[in-house]
């Protein structure tokens, strides 16, 4: 799976440069981080709805668009994906509640 998501944030960092008028991710980060942060947060709520509606099919179309729309909004403010994936390996041998506790 990082394969797929290192991919897709190699392209998204490509399209950075693109004109915002041949690439939607251009688009997305011309108007700037609020509205790249509104946009993953649309996605996300649209995820949402098709899990409590038990959407199996429209809830995987909608998750993929959440994990674009939050490389789009990474790469908005310069964290690499990298950086997360690093921080969920610090996390990886505590459970999340000494996680949230040691916060």
């Amino acid at each position: 799976m990082n394969d797929i998501l290192t991919a897709l944030e190699t392209t998204i960092q490509a399209r950075k440069s693109a004109d915002p008028d041949s690439s939607w991710t251009a688009k997305l980060l011309a108007n700037g981080p609020e509205k790249v942060a509104e946009k993953f947060g649309e996605e996300a709520i649209e995820a949402i709805i098709a899990a409590v509606k038990g959407d199996r099919d429209n809830l995987t179309y909608e998750v993929a668009d959440v994990l674009y729309h939050l490389l789009v909004m990474l790469a908005s403010q310069d964290i690499p994906l990298s950086d997360v994936l690093a921080e969920l390996a610090r996390r990886q041998n505590q459970s999340g509640i000494t996680e949230k506790a040691n916060r």
